[in-house]
């Protein structure tokens, strides 16, 4: 056995093994639903939906973790392309466990319960089932999936067990950012602070006269940006200004980058609001609240009106790709729609729990434009050191950046198209498919009336595999499988 085969054998044997550590890890979530018995006894039958999947993550987990302990003494390091790998892998598995108590507990077929679980973990929020009709214990489980999946496994993994102390799997699971020079303090700062976040959120919600059982749902899916509820008619079956502004909040909350969140705990006050993503949001929310209070849904300017309101709400959803309504969209005019979408595609914050092709790439794309028109205006001798704001940090920015940025938005938007194009192949509306698809790659939630559970599984499918590349990213996913790929070629080609 040469160098070569040691290597590739040492590396996924490393791989594995911190696959086997994510979805032992996961174990203990599936055992989350019990909480919801506190409020629902009557349902606790209904736990043993949730065991096979526990079995078979220790099972799972416990073995990959066996077989290749060994690799974790080594001396070999993964990088993102192979803690992609990790990320993704772990990901598949996780999902196809927590699909089944859907399917034992609820009776959905396979294409439904593995959207359902899909849609939980990617933060996007659209479903298959009525809430008015499902069991207690299963809405607790799609927030929990929301909450977990908000934060992100390997995160939270990495702040409590894993070994890893580079940026390998922090980078994989489509984080940009470090809090703290070290990777382990940088993620128990953050599920410190989304925990806290959530907490809060809980309290607040009682105040405003929601129940304990919803307050701690929809806190879990406001931040996360999820948007699953408790409710049929979500946020709106409150009709409480109180609970909307709340919820306003927490999306707020969760669609900004956790390491612009640590300079404003820090009293950086100025830093916070000089940085890029803020001063998009800031803007954004501007611009598109005046365009609907005095355009699209005009109620004589008044700030006041449930027009007013009812537009404010759902901007803050689709920019925060939350998905929670007020309103149904089927009944909106078309100019409001045709925002919604634009909204949607560009979503929130990078490093944040938000999807979309994210405020940040958007701001270096204009401002990229700026740039090169000032450069053509300027001497040729000049020197300008190009940089934007992130969190505390001055990041002075180079073609490549600007190049991964524009081929990211390009894949992103030839998705969108592509995902578009299969709904309105099946007949739907151009409008309406975009929607749909918008908010699905997103992982928004907000849906035109399409998703449901009488649609055609196949479209489903194209959902699902939209959700996964909006929540995981295109680069992340591509560039790990490719290196999978070749790593089994270059394997198969030496054995040859």
């Amino acid at each position: 056995m040469n160098k070569r085969t040691d290597h590739f054998q040492a590396k996924y044997s490393l791989i594995l093994y911190y696959c086997g550590i994510l979805i032992l890890f996961s174990s203990s979530s599936f055992l989350f639903p019990i909480i919801s018995l506190l409020f629902y006894p009557e349902e606790k039958d209904l736990i043993f939906s949730f065991l096979p999947s526990v079995f078979l993550a220790v099972i799972i987990g416990g073995t990959f973790t066996r077989l290749f302990h060994k690799s974790s003494t080594s001396n070999i390091k993964i990088t993102t392309r192979e803690g992609g790998i990790v990320v993704v892998f772990s990901w598949v598995i996780i999902i196809f466990l927590s699909a089944l108590p859907f399917r034992l507990g609820m009776e959905l077929n396979l294409t439904q319960s593995l959207f359902e679980s899909v849609s939980g973990w990617t933060t996007t929020g659209l479903s298959v089932v009525n809430e008015s009709l499902t069991p207690r214990i299963f809405l607790f489980w799609r927030s929990v999936m929301q909450f977990l999946g908000g934060a992100g496994i390997t995160v939270i993994a990495l702040s409590a067990i894993l070994p890893v102390n580079d940026l390998s799997l922090y980078r994989a699971e489509a984080r940009s950012d470090k809090l703290l020079p070290h990777v382990k303090k940088s993620t128990q700062l953050i599920v410190k602070l989304y925990c806290g976040f959530v907490a809060a959120g809980i309290i607040f919600y009682i105040l405003a006269g929601m129940g304990a059982f919803d307050a701690i749902n929809h806190a879990m899916t406001a931040l996360s940006t999820g948007g699953f509820s408790t409710l049929e008619n979500s946020i709106g079956g409150y009709n409480s200004l109180s609970i909307e502004i709340i919820t306003m909040f927490l999306m707020l909350l969760g669609t900004i980058n956790f390491a612009t969140h640590y300079t404003l705990v820090k009293g950086k006050i100025k830093s916070f609001f000089k940085n890029a993503e803020i001063r998009v949001l800031a803007w954004m929310l501007i611009i598109f609240s005046l365009i609907f209070i005095f355009i699209v849904k005009p109620a004589g300017g008044e700030l006041l009106s449930q027009e007013a309101r009812d537009s404010l709400f759902q901007i803050f959803s689709a920019l925060s790709t939350t998905g929670f309504s007020t309103i149904d969209f089927a009944s909106w005019p078309a100019l409001g729609t045709f925002l919604i979408i634009i909204i949607m595609l560009i979503g929130g914050g990078t490093g944040s729990t938000a999807g979309g092709i994210k405020q940040y790439r958007i701001y270096l794309a204009v401002k990229s434009i700026y740039w090169t028109v000032r450069d053509e205006l300027l001497p040729r001798w000049s020197v300008k050191e190009d940089y934007v704001l992130r969190g505390e940090d001055k990041v002075y920015i180079d073609n490549k950046q600007l190049k991964e940025v524009f081929i990211y938005i390009t894949l992103y938007l030839i998705t969108f198209f592509l995902g578009s194009a299969f709904f309105i192949q099946a007949g739907y509306p151009v409008t309406d498919s975009m929607f749909e698809f918008a908010s699905t790659q997103g992982t928004v939630g907000l849906s035109i009336g399409i998703t449901g559970p009488n649609l055609s599984p196949h479209l489903l499918w194209v959902q699902m595999l939209g959700m996964f590349l909006g929540r995981l990213e295109f680069m992340v996913i591509i560039i790990s499988l490719s290196r999978l790929i070749k790593d089994i070629a270059g394997k198969v080609n030496h054995k040859i």
